[in-house]
């Protein structure tokens, strides 16, 4: 006659099965906690480099006035440059030397800066130094912009000047020459796409800055463009939503802080 399992080894094989889920969500949060440090550390250093560069090189880079002194000339043609028109070397463009690392397609500083950063061996990487092919600030990880360590997430080098209380995307505060960093758009545009939960972006900004999501040098977009990642628009009371557990979140930080 078959016999089914018994009690004790029903028990034995559960037992059994929850020890290896166990370890695999173990594993698995490790893995992420990983992939935060590391994006952590990215950070760090894209500020670091900014820095070192604008110590070296008397400018910012992407916005150099003099940049192919250094590291040759693309043809003229090439200039700022289009995404049909990629530089495959060294050779650059050079910036308006304005302080600001422009949108403008007539420079493409937001671009060439990831390239003159490459170029000066501050960077991992080599950069195309033009926009991707969907729209004028289109960044693209290994490609024209950096590639985080994180959900390929990318990021992208931009002055937005200053911003007010009512702006639909940013807290209020002064935004020259900031590092935007979220997962790419697959119909253009600069990276915004969520790729934080808001509570390790809360850890990230408490390691580096001040924990909170409007103010200080590492900040959340505001409560109208990325609702579930923030508490309110208000920079004075505004905090993380902590006890949502969605990734809802990507950042911007301020390198020159």
């Amino acid at each position: 006659m078959k016999q089914g399992f018994s009690l004790v080894e029903l028990s034995i094989v559960l037992v059994i099965l929850g020890l290896l889920t166990g370890g695999i969500l173990a594993g698995q949060n490790l893995i992420r906690a990983a992939e935060l440090r590391a994006v952590t550390t990215q950070i760090n250093n894209f500020s670091s480099a900014v820095h070192t560069f604008r110590d070296k090189y008397f400018a910012l880079p992407g916005d150099m006035l003099n940049a192919q002194a250094f590291w040759g000339a693309e043809p003229a043609a090439s200039c700022p440059g289009t995404a049909a028109t990629p530089s495959t070397s060294s050779a650059t463009c050079n910036g308006n030397g304005n302080g600001l690392v422009n949108i403008s397609t007539d420079s493409n500083e937001m671009f060439r800066a990831w390239q003159h950063l490459a170029n000066a061996g501050l960077i991992e990487g080599s950069y195309s130094g033009v926009q991707g092919a969907l729209r004028s600030d289109h960044a693209i990880p290994d490609e024209n912009a950096p590639r985080m360590k994180l959900d390929n997430a990318t990021v992208h080098f931009q002055n937005y000047g200053s911003r007010v209380s009512t702006d639909p995307n940013f807290f209020e505060g002064q935004y020259t020459n900031v590092l935007l960093i979220g997962r790419e758009q697959t119909t253009g545009g600069f990276p915004h796409a969520p790729f934080l939960k808001p509570g390790e972006l809360w850890n990230i900004d408490t390691k580096i800055d001040d924990g909170r999501p409007g103010t200080g040098g590492i900040l959340s977009w505001n409560n109208t463009f990325k609702a579930d990642c923030t508490t309110t628009n208000n920079i004075a009371t505004s905090e993380y939503a902590l006890g949502n557990e969605n990734v809802s979140c990507s950042l911007i930080s301020k390198p020159l802080n």
